[in-house]
């Protein structure tokens, strides 16, 4: 019983540094967080539009009946990577064309209408989640997340993190053409 005792500390350093080594693996990306909502409808959520804003609130339905696939950005005024990636974003509402619905993430309304201000309003509609619950329907791990819903309301791909660099933009705008996001003709 001794020796046992004695062999879990060996135990536990074989266990942590298995899970060390997974985590050093370069072919491992963090990024491909699986989403159980992918190829499911997006979840039911209605969501007030953020105080102080002249943008329409968002809700399940605003989703469908589209006659091309949306993306729906979780961002927020604190989370740094959502102010690299919004020029990304804006880019591609004023260059191709995409249509871009927002949901603002535990933010402060006032902080929001700021940041919006300062950066400038691609989205079409923005719902203020201040409690979260409709990040937790999303499946959120964190801000940002993108998804393309279909204009049946089908969630037809999430990209977890900032779309910046030419290997996430590249990722979202092939994501984009497979779904059908951007018109036809647009420059990509």
């Amino acid at each position: 019983m001794k020796r046992l005792i004695a062999g879990l500390p060996f135990i536990a350093a074989v266990i942590f540094g298995v899970f060390f080594l997974w985590g050093l693996n370069p072919d491992r990306d963090p990024n491909e967080i699986p989403s159980v909502l992918i190829s499911q409808p997006a979840p039911a959520f209605d969501l007030d539009p953020v105080p102080g804003l002249e943008t329409p609130g968002l809700a399940r339905s605003d989703l469908v009946g589209n006659e091309r696939p949306v993306v729906v950005n979780v961002f927020a005024s604190w989370c740094v990577p959502c102010r690299a990636e919004h020029a990304v974003l804006t880019r591609f509402v004023e260059r191709e064309g995409m249509r871009l619905f927002g949901i603002n993430y535990k933010d402060k309304p006032e902080d929001a209408v700021k940041w919006l201000n300062d950066l400038g309003n691609p989205y079409e509609r923005i719902g203020s989640d201040l409690s979260g619950r409709t990040g937790i329907e999303w499946g959120l791990s964190g801000v940002p997340e993108t998804f393309i819903v279909d204009g049946d309301g089908t969630v037809l791909f999430r990209y977890v993190g900032p779309v910046v660099g030419p290997d996430a933009v590249e990722r979202f705008t092939q994501a984009l053409k497979q779904a059908g996001a951007l018109p036809k003709g647009a420059a990509s």
